[in-house]
């Protein structure tokens, strides 16, 4: 499944959790691309990601932890 990171809400938003959280949801991001992605999203570009289906639950779950909005692309 692709996910489409919209924005980060969060009043004060974790930077190493955010990019712990990309790390691990996705199929094939790496810790310093997943700190990559963290600072694109928190400068309010949107980011893709590629997530396992087996794991994309927890994942979107994770995700509203965290206060960011994303779309379902696939």
């Amino acid at each position: 499944m692709k996910l489409n990171l919209l924005s980060c809400d969060a009043q004060r938003p974790d930077r190493r959790a955010i990019a712990q959280c990309i790390m691990e949801i996705s199929s094939n991001i790496s810790e310093s691309l997943a700190n990559e992605l963290t600072d694109i999203l928190l400068e309010g570009d949107a980011v893709d990601i590629e997530v396992e289906d087996k794991n994309s639950g927890s994942a979107l779950r994770a995700l509203r932890k965290l206060s960011i909005d994303y779309e379902i692309i696939e």
